[in-house]
């Protein structure tokens, strides 16, 4: 076989054999390094070698030229070479590569993700998710972290500190400092469970010693209340939102239980002839049950609203087979209906615009809620019982009495409150693009406080 050193010059003026057959012409450079040119006139990089395993020199093909360069083609040949004389087949070792990047792609910052949500958070079930905030869980890490940081294909054990800081840092940037303690909690735990499975080559979470205080500051207590003319204001606008969110707000503020609890209530845990409210624990926060009285009120806004045949999940846009989620769009329109009721009947338009309402979350209505009792002949402990706060220490364990009675009193007490703070009865709801069409029933009557 004919030797020369190759150059892309000679590899492009090469013709096959006059018979036909392939033929080979080696490299001066690179001892059993060559190519063949086939009747085709396509050339394939070759070397030939006695490989691990075999008693005479074989002919293997390096790759295709065009596909790889001759100088790519030199560095690939001289490491078989290397391997070969380490007694390695090379063959087996492009399989160990193949077989890494395979392993590589599937442990992807996204396929982690999946299986993070599939076995711990969400479980088999999406309707009914292994941990109360399941979804809340699932559309930050999809929303922040795959698609806002882009994450999604990097291998999860190629993220770093400086990726996790700087993806809190440009929350932080946006004015959210909560949701950027929310995402580093979602960090670490989702890291900690990777290593813990010892599946996905991570040996160590780049959250490690990143302490909330140190990277965001100290999160500060919430105190935001609604005073009672944002509270009256944000009853009337519930009318504008229509169901699910107007229902769903009215009866956060009748009862003070958190956004979650009501919002993924499902029918069979209400006993109207017992008027009561039962809320399993998984739903829970402490993970224990939790009973709630219902008083005239909140059964009349209950018994207004829609029975779906599809489902059981009281406040729905999927005709009762799954609860509301993804608040932000509805408490936009919350904020866009309260400012109207307050610039009712105000003609000057500077005057107008000068009104405007402090930012709120929804869980704020929930410490108005516990606030406003404490103005009430209602003792800090039903209070406390009231809106499911842990009994602090042994009579946790040793008081199992229920306080029945005693919640229902302060819950009567406070909607009586309510009820002067509101007004008058409302008028009929206006249901807008939030109201599902499909129904068992239609309500005759609109929810509110006092009926006309």
């Amino acid at each position: 076989m004919a030797r020369k050193v190759l150059t892309d010059r000679i590899l492009k003026t090469l013709k096959p054999a006059p018979d036909g057959k392939p033929c080979d012409v080696m490299d001066a450079l690179v001892p059993g390094f060559g190519v063949r040119v086939f009747a085709s006139g396509r050339r394939t990089f070759i070397l030939i070698r006695r490989y691990p395993g075999s008693r005479n020199p074989t002919r293997r093909s390096v790759g295709e030229y065009g596909a790889l360069t001759l100088e790519q083609a030199r560095i690939k040949a001289r490491g078989w070479i290397t391997l070969i004389d380490k007694g390695v087949d090379p063959k087996e070792d492009q399989e160990r590569e193949r077989i890494a990047r395979q392993r590589i792609r599937e442990n992807s910052f996204r396929a982690v993700v999946e299986d993070f949500l599939r076995l711990s958070v969400i479980g088999s079930d999406p309707k009914n998710p292994k941990q109360r905030k399941g979804h809340e869980v699932e559309r930050n890490l999809r929303t922040e972290f795959i698609q806002r940081a882009g994450w999604g294909e990097r291998p999860i054990t190629e993220i770093t500190a400086h990726d996790v800081i700087a993806l809190i840092d440009a929350v932080i940037a946006r004015g959210a400092p909560y949701q950027a303690h929310n995402l580093l909690g979602h960090a670490r735990r989702l890291f900690n469970w990777a290593i813990a499975r010892q599946v996905y080559g991570l040996e160590r979470s780049p959250c490690d010693r990143m302490r909330p205080r140190d990277v965001i500051g100290p999160k500060a207590v919430r105190t935001r209340i609604l005073t009672d003319n944002e509270l009256r204001v944000l009853w009337w606008a519930c009318d504008r939102l229509g169901y699910p969110y107007g229902p769903l707000i009215r009866l956060l503020a009748l009862t003070g239980q958190r956004k979650s609890e009501v919002a993924n209530v499902r029918w069979q845990e209400f006993d109207f002839e017992k008027r009561l409210w039962s809320i399993p624990p998984e739903r829970m926060k402490m993970d224990s049950p939790h009973v709630v009285p219902l008083c005239d009120e909140a059964i009349a806004l209950l018994q207004s609203l829609p029975r779906f045949k599809s489902g059981d999940h009281v406040f729905s846009l999927q005709f009762g087979q799954g609860s509301v989620n993804g608040f932000s769009k509805a408490k936009r329109a919350l904020d866009t209906a309260m400012l109207a009721e307050m610039r009712k009947g105000i003609e000057d338009q500077e005057a107008r615009d000068e009104i405007t309402i402090a930012p709120f979350v929804l869980h704020d209505i929930r410490r108005t809620v516990r606030t406003g009792m404490s103005a009430l002949p209602i003792s800090a402990d039903i209070a406390e019982l009231v809106i499911a706060h842990a009994r602090p220490g042994l009579r946790r364990v040793y008081d199992q009495y229920g306080y029945l009675d005693e919640k229902r009193r302060a819950l009567e007490l406070w909607e009586g409150r309510l009820r002067t703070i509101v007004g008058p009865a409302a008028p009929k709801p206006v249901h807008d693009v939030y109201a599902p069409q499909q129904s068992a029933h239609t309500p005759s009557e609109p929810y509110g406080l006092t009926q006309n």
